[in-house]
C-alpha cells in the first residue's frame, strides 16, 4: 500500500496510527486520493466579506454572540459549533482573542473585548447561499453501527444533505432548521411521514413530502468565512475537495509550538515569534485513557486517513468487533485528519460528532471538530513541539 502522505519535512514513515482509543497497532495507509472528490474543484457558497470601513453586510436579525463567533474564527479562535450560545467553546474562543491582543482574558464580551471585535462589526452574522447542484449530489444513507459492515464501505460519508451543510457551515443541523423555520416544518413533516411509514405493515404507496434539502435551495447560513483555496498549492486532489467541502482555507499560519491543556480542554498554536495565532476547543481523554502529559514530537499528517479498528484496544468495546480497516470519511473514527505523535497510538483528530468536542469524553487522544482538524492539520510540521499540559 502507498504511504503517508507526510507534512514533516524529512521522509519518516510512520507508524501505527492509534491508541487504546484512537487505532490499532497496524502501519496506516496512505490517505484516500477519492474521498470527497466527486465534484471538480470549487468552493461551493464561499463567503464574500467586505472590505474594513466598507458598509455593513444586512442580516435578516440582530445576532451578536452568532457574529463574534463567525468573526473571532475568521481570526484563528475557533468558537467550535456556530449556534449563537455563550458555551464552552465560545468562552475559549474569547479568552484566547483576548490573551492574543492584550486584554485581560475574561472570556466574556466585555466593553474592551466588544470594541476590539468592531473592527470587524460590519461582517453579518448570516447570509442567503444557494445550494450547488455538485454539493447536493451523493449517495446519502445511514451508516452501519458495526465496524465489520462499516468496513465494507467505499466511504464513511455525510448521512444526509442536512449534516454536510452543517459541517460546511461549523454549525448543526438544529442551527440550520432554526435559521430556517419553513424548512425546519417541511423537515418535521417529512421526518414524521418516514415514521408513519416504517410504522404500517405492508407500508402504503403514498408518496412523501419532498426532502427539505435540494440543489438550488436558497438557505440561510452562519457567515463562514476564511475558505478561500488556491488548489495550486494543495497536491491532493481528495485533500482539497475536503477543504471545499469543508469550507477551510488552505492558507494557515505555521505553528512553531502547540500547548494542549487538560483543564481548560484547549489546544493554542503559537508562531515562531512565539505569538498566539490559533485557540481550538478539544476534548482530550478520560480516566480510562488520559491525556499523556509531557512534550511529544509529530511524526506527520495523514489527511482523510483510513482506520485500522482493533477492538482489544477499546475497553469499552467487545473484543469479538475484531479488527477491521475502516474507509476514510468524515464520519470515520478519526474524521478527516489524524496528526501522529511520538507518543504511541496517540494522535490529534478530527470527530464524526462535532457537538461533542469539550463535552464528551475521548479514548485517550485529541479530538477537534472536523474543520478545526482540517485547519490544524496545515498549521503543524515535523518541527512543531507539542506540549500536553495539566
Amino acid at each position: 500500500m502507498p504511504r503517508f502522505q507526510l507534512a514533516a519535512p524529512s521522509l519518516l514513515v510512520l507508524a501505527a496510527l492509534g491508541l487504546s482509543a484512537c487505532n490499532s497497532n497496524k502501519p496506516e495507509p496512505e490517505p484516500s486520493e477519492s474521498v470527497a472528490s466527486a465534484p471538480a474543484f470549487s468552493v461551493p457558497m464561499a463567503s464574500d466579506d467586505p472590505a474594513p470601513g466598507a458598509p455593513a453586510q444586512q442580516d435578516d436579525a440582530a445576532r451578536p454572540v452568532m457574529q463574534a463567533q463567525v468573526v473571532l474564527e475568521r481570526l484563528g479562535f475557533a468558537p467550535g459549533i456556530i449556534d449563537g450560545k455563550t458555551g464552552l467553546s465560545t468562552t475559549n474562543a474569547v479568552s484566547g482573542f483576548q490573551k492574543a491582543n492584550g486584554l485581560p482574558v475574561t472570556g466574556k464580551f466585555d466593553e474592551a473585548t466588544m470594541k476590539a471585535l468592531s473592527r470587524w462589526s460590519n461582517i453579518a452574522a448570516t447570509r442567503v447561499v444557494t445550494i450547488p447542484d455538485d454539493f447536493a449530489a451523493g449517495r446519502y444513507e445511514p451508516l452501519p453501527k458495526d465496524p465489520a459492515q462499516q468496513a465494507k464501505l467505499s466511504e464513511i460519508g455525510y448521512t444526509s444533505l442536512e449534516e454536510k451543510l452543517a459541517e460546511r457551515f461549523h454549525t448543526t443541523a438544529e442551527v440550520l432548521r432554526g435559521l430556517n423555520p419553513a424548512i425546519a416544518r417541511q423537515a418535521a413533516a417529512h421526518a414524521a411521514a418516514m415514521q408513519q411509514r416504517k410504522a404500517q405493515n405492508p407500508p402504503t404507496a403514498n408518496p412523501l413530502p419532498p426532502e427539505p434539502y435540494r440543489a438550488g435551495l436558497q438557505l440561510r447560513v452562519p457567515n463562514t468565512g476564511g475558505d478561500r483555496i488556491d488548489p495550486s498549492k494543495v497536491d491532493n486532489k481528495g485533500w482539497l475537495a475536503t477543504l471545499a467541502t469543508l469550507g477551510v482555507s488552505n492558507a494557515q499560519p505555521e505553528a512553531s509550538r502547540i500547548v494542549v491543556s487538560k483543564s481548560k480542554g484547549t489546544l493554542e498554536a503559537y508562531d515562531k515569534a512565539d505569538k498566539l495565532v490559533a485557540v481550538f476547543t478539544v476534548t482530550t481523554g478520560s480516566s480510562h485513557d488520559p491525556l499523556p502529559l509531557g512534550d511529544w514530537k509529530i511524526n506527520g499528517t495523514s489527511y482523510n486517513p483510513e482506520f485500522s479498528y482493533d477492538a482489544s484496544l477499546f475497553w469499552d468495546v467487545p473484543d469479538s468487533k475484531g479488527e477491521h480497516l475502516l474507509p476514510p470519511g468524515p464520519n470515520g473514527p478519526v474524521g478527516v485528519a489524524w496528526i501522529d505523535l511520538s507518543k504511541e497510538h496517540y494522535g490529534i483528530h478530527g470527530t464524526p460528532e462535532p457537538q461533542t468536542i469539550g463535552r464528551a469524553e475521548s479514548h485517550g487522544c485529541v479530538r477537534l471538530t472536523n474543520w478545526d482538524a482540517a485547519r490544524l492539520a496545515q498549521m503543524v510540521t515535523g518541527s512543531t513541539k507539542v506540549s500536553f499540559v495539566s
